[in-house]
């Protein structure tokens, strides 16, 4: 089946060819679903009754949390199939940032996420991830300036739905967001950051590194088994060189796991001459993992530690703790009460 919004305008021009429809046809369905923002065909005057009965895939905002603590809101999506999915609405001084899912649950299996806790359903289609920043956008009326992938789901293990995602979401018929205020963040898997690499665009590519030493990241990350660290990092280079974008290195904390000299040493070499990011993220409580998180402390004395060897290393700010919408707190809601 096609569902006439997952196109990209150039696939929306064949198809409309295809059809025998008239071709500036194509521009204004691609505007009514990614500028205009709507769902129902109906809602269109300018459209002929042959085209209001195209598949269209719908998404709609099924439930909204609101921190205490902050702005932040966290969101449960319903989709066609009954699934629902979480994003989260951030609210920073240059605007608003969205975390979105790319997937129906996860199949990586990190230990400490919960978004892979019940394992893969489905991939999202393009429709879906875009519908999750527009339906957001008309509810409060605001724009998404920054766009992170890195809610439920891997994106590189959804990748053709991505690339359908970024060029929709880049194009100036649509929302015309800048390549360059979207972040995608992968487990590492390497082959795949070669091929966003040569994508060639300003994206920002986020590896959730989480421990250096190779066996080590194996015990929290089953792909760190079939993609050696050191593997994942020359990919990492390569996409550095590439695009000339600086990478982020996203670094759960764990006391007594990951936070040791050891550690900080390893880090700084495996770093070294690149213009990276480390961007440490204290652990967030999930009941599936029962590591523990480090106090404040501990964490102050990893980043000045890691300063001093050279790298440019940062606390992430904590943002919806209270509602489960930080950093490995999102999953699968199908089965959650809420």
């Amino acid at each position: 089946m096609i569902y006439i919004n997952d196109l990209t305008f150039e696939e929306m021009k064949e198809y409309i060819k295809k059809i025998g429809e008239k071709p500036f046809r194509a521009e204004q369905l691609f505007r009514f679903f990614n500028s205009e923002k709507k769902l129902n065909l109906n809602e269109s005057s300018n459209l002929p009754k042959s085209l209001r009965d195209l598949d269209v895939s719908k998404i709609k905002i099924h439930k909204i949390f609101n921190s205490e603590l902050d702005e932040t809101k966290k969101f449960l999506f319903s989709l066609d199939d009954g699934n629902l999915i979480e994003g989260v609405l951030m609210k920073y001084k240059y605007g608003y940032a969205q975390c979105i899912s790319t997937q129906v649950g996860c199949r990586m299996n990190c230990s400490f996420c919960a978004s892979t806790k019940k394992g893969l359903v489905r991939n999202l289609r393009p429709s879906e991830m875009l519908g999750q920043i527009y339906q957001v956008e008309k509810a409060f009326d605001i724009n998404v300036s920054n766009v992170i992938l890195m809610g439920s789901g891997e994106p590189f293990d959804n990748f053709d739905n991505l690339l359908k995602f970024l060029e929709i979401i880049h194009d100036e018929k649509g929302h015309n967001m800048s390549y360059k205020n979207i972040t995608i963040s992968t487990c590492g898997i390497s082959p795949k950051i070669y091929e966003l690499a040569d994508y060639n665009k300003k994206i920002t590519l986020a590896l959730s590194l989480h421990n250096p030493f190779n066996e080590e990241r194996k015990k929290i990350m089953p792909i760190a088994k079939k993609y050696d660290i050191n593997e994942v990092i020359k990919a990492c280079k390569y996409y550095e060189e590439k695009t000339g974008t600086r990478v982020t290195f996203e670094y759960t904390l764990i006391d007594g796991v990951n936070n040791k000299d050891a550690h900080a040493n390893e880090l700084s070499k495996l770093l070294k001459g690149m213009r990276s990011h480390l961007n440490i993220i204290p652990l967030n409580p999930i009941e599936e993992y029962q590591e523990k998180r480090p106090d404040r402390k501990k964490v102050e004395d990893f980043k000045n530690k890691m300063n001093k060897l050279g790298l440019n290393a940062t606390i992430r700010r904590e943002l919806g703790s209270d509602i489960s919408a930080s950093c490995g707190q999102l999953k699968r809601s199908s089965e959650v009460e809420h």
